[in-house]
Order: structure tokens, then sequence, then C-alpha cells
């Protein structure tokens, strides 16, 4: 009888023993998911050897190890085995082609990766994927067709020029900041680009660039005549019959602060940069890729220039230095509530209340370029709206932080502020920008 039972507990327990390795070794039997960043109809079935790829691999097991190899005709070359310890759920693997050396041609991309399962005797399951793509390693050609004459510091140039291929990106680096080109007709491409008015002339250094579609690229330094400018220094004195007269709209801007002289402390400082991001951020979200304007810019008529653009402002008060800023546009100046006009055409992309500048309109002219109204006391526009060089977009006023009755008129190029004057002269516009489009169409 005791015998029986020792027989029974110790089936019982060789049952339980055998249930839960069963479970252990067979409740994950399925590969970890895999897919690449890329995927092989974005890459087009062409890649260049240092375009990036990532694969993710994820797994409930977690993920043992990724192996990448390429297959060209009967053999296959192992490039990277990356084993991970600590088994991660989910894994993100970035590699290159670059040390696979591969000649021209088809080739096939393998990608294997095992789970941290007890699967196949603690091998854990595998999911393999293969991609068919062709090697790349040709960078693409650029020919600058035309340079601009020359290009003055916070003033803007256009080049037209020509890639050997389809592209990805293209366009001129100056600095760390981005100007695309738009292309106009098949592989021919135009690209407006500022010499920034903070940017030192020593510091200035285009550089053109295209990326095909392959992840191949080709950069070189844009030899351009850049002519140096110094700008004006202009004093501002900051009164508190100013501050007082501005209180409503100083805790409109700057609510957070107290007293109008920090709030007025707080608007021309934080809170400009903040307006000037959410400007810059929204010509770039909103650049058509075809020329809109025509001619010269035309401003508000019959109007006195009050500010200039780039005057270095220092602000005082009651003598004292409390702040630097620089003006970026043209502060233009008739009568009291005058109708300000579209300098050219354009499409509307902002209408609303910005800080600083108060009520502002904000026109895209196409290829990066664009212009900004502001201080305006009504507004006669809305988001989406085409308008004609002329057309009245509203009416000059002192919202914002505008002492007197005016308009802020600024042109930019991809949000970065260039000189006005460049644009409001019929010459320089043919010779520096219509003249040279023109090659593009």
């Amino acid at each position: 009888m005791l015998k029986n039972k020792v027989s029974t507990v110790i089936t019982l327990f060789t049952l339980i023993i055998i249930t839960l390795f069963s479970y252990v070794l067979l409740k994950d039997l399925q590969g970890p998911s895999l897919n690449f960043s890329v995927e092989d109809k974005e890459l087009g079935k062409k890649i260049g050897p240092r375009k990036e790829i990532t694969v993710i691999a994820a797994d409930t097991s977690g993920i043992r190890s990724i192996t990448v190899s390429v297959k060209r005709g009967s053999k296959v070359l192992e490039l990277y085995k990356e084993k991970f310890a600590k088994h991660p759920k989910s894994v993100e693997y970035p590699f290159t082609l670059e040390d696979a050396k591969l000649p021209e041609g088809a080739f096939t991309l393998i990608i294997k990766t095992h789970d941290a399962s007890l699967a196949g005797f603690n091998k854990g399951n595998s999911t393999t994927k293969e991609i068919q793509l062709s090697m790349d390693n040709k960078q693409p050609r650029i020919v600058v067709e035309t340079f601009p004459p020359s290009i003055h510091r916070g003033g803007a140039g256009l080049i037209v020029y020509k890639v050997s291929e389809e592209t990805k990106k293209t366009g001129v680096y100056v600095g760390e900041d981005f100007f695309p080109a738009y292309e106009q007709k098949k592989g021919t491409y135009a690209c407006l680009f500022p010499f920034p008015e903070f940017m030192l002339y020593s510091e200035y250094y285009p550089q053109i660039m295209a990326e095909d579609i392959a992840g191949n690229v080709t950069e070189s330094r844009l030899i351009v005549n850049a002519v140096n400018k110094n700008f004006p220094e202009d004093k501002v004195k900051i009164t508190e019959e100013f501050l007082t007269k501005k209180a409503s709209e100083l805790a409109k801007i700057a609510p957070d602060k107290q007293s109008t002289i920090d709030q007025y402390l707080e608007a021309n400082g934080a809170i400009r940069k903040a307006n000037d991001k959410l400007i810059l951020d929204t010509f770039r979200a909103n650049a058509g890729s075809k020329a809109l304007w025509e001619g010269e810019f035309k401003i508000l008529p019959r109007s006195a220039v009050m500010a200039q653009f780039g005057d270095r402002r220092t602000y005082f008060l009651d003598g004292k230095e409390i702040d630097k800023q620089v003006h970026l546009g043209f502060d233009l100046a008739s009568v009291a509530k005058a109708d300000v006009p579209a300098g050219n055409n354009g499409k509307v992309i902002y209408v609303g209340y910005n800080g600083i500048y108060g009520n502002m309109v904000l026109l895209d002219h196409g290829l990066g370029l664009g212009s900004l109204y502001s201080h305006l006391t009504t507004m006669n526009v809305k988001v989406g709206d085409t308008v004609k060089k002329g057309d009245i977009l509203g009416t000059t006023g002192t919202t914002g932080l505008a002492v007197g009755d005016h308009v802020h008129f600024s042109v930019l190029v991809q949000g970065i502020f260039v000189q006005p004057k460049e644009w409001i002269d019929p010459k320089w516009v043919r010779n520096n920008i219509s003249s040279r489009l023109s090659k593009a169409l």
C-alpha cells in the first residue's frame, strides 16, 4: 500500500516536472518580429555603401542575437554578429554596408535574429529576412550653372545647378543650417540661401550638397563672392511713459511677470526668441517649390523708413543699459491705420497675434522666400488665401511692442531674416534673382 502511494507521488511529481519543462520549453515557439527602418520599396532597390539601415527586432522572450550577412552569387559574407547579454525585448541595430566593399550590381541582404527562449534546447527561435538590393557606389555629380554676383552679409543669393541623378536631398548648408533647393525642371534645381546677419564674415563657408536615393552624398565648398557689412548701432530709450502706455499689451505678452519693466525685458528677450521660432517653423513647414513672386517687392506707399534692418539696438532705462537686440526689418510709417499692401504675389501662411510682433501676417512666395507684416491694427486675410502684389493685408498699428503706428516689414529666406532693401530694388532683383532663376525654368 505504502509502495503504491510512493509510486503515485513519484509519477505525479514526474508529470509536473515534465509539464513545467514542456511549458518553459514550448511556451514560445515563434521567432522574433523583424523589420527595417528603411524598407525595400523606399530604398528603390538601390543602396549606397554608407547608407544607414536599422534592423528592428522584438520578442517577448528577449533578443539573443542579430546577424547581418550579404550574398552575391553563391558567396555569403557575414558582416556583423551582435549578441545581447541582457536579452532586451526589442533592439534597434544600425549598420552600413561599407565594410562589405561590394561592387556595383545586385546582391542579397540577409538578416537573422534569435530570441532568448529555451526553444531548440536553449538555442531560441530564429527569424530570417532577405531583401534583394543593388549596390550603387556612384556619388551624384553637381554642376553649378549660375552663381550670385555677390552676397552681402545680411543678404541673400540664388544659385541654379544640375544634379546627375534623382536626389533625396539637395541644397546649401550655411553653418549647421540647411537651405533646400527645389527642382524646377528634371535635374535642374534652384536654391535661395542667406548670408545671415548674425554670422561673421570669417565664418561664412556655404556648402552645396546632394544625396541620391541610394544614400550617396556629394558635398563641396560653394565659392561665392561674400561681402562683409557692418550694421549701425542704435540707442533706444525706454521711458516710464512708454511702459505705462503699453501696460495692457505687456501683460498680454508676458503675463508671468509682475512689473511692466520685467514684462518688457521678458518680452524683448525670451518671448522674442519664441516668437521668432514660430516664424521660422511656419516658413519651413509651408515653403512652396515654385516661385510665386514677380519682380521687386512693394512697400507701404508714401512711407518713411523709421528703423533699418540689422540695427544693433542697446536699450536704456533711466540712463542704465538694460538689454541688447537686433532689429530685423524695416519700420515703415505714413499715416495712422494706413492700408498695408502685400509685397508680392504669394500665399498667406499665418494670421494672428505673435507676442512682440502683435498682429502679424506671413506670406510664402515660393522657393523658401517669405515676407512678414506686423504691429497691424486689422488683418483682412486668412490662412490659405492667395494674394497679388498690392492686395491689402490689413492696416498699420501699434500692437505688440510698437512704439508708434507703423508696419514692421521683413523679408525671410527659410525663416531667416534678410535685407529688405535688396528685395525692393528692381535692379538688384533682376540681376541677382530673376535673370538667374529664368535659367532653371
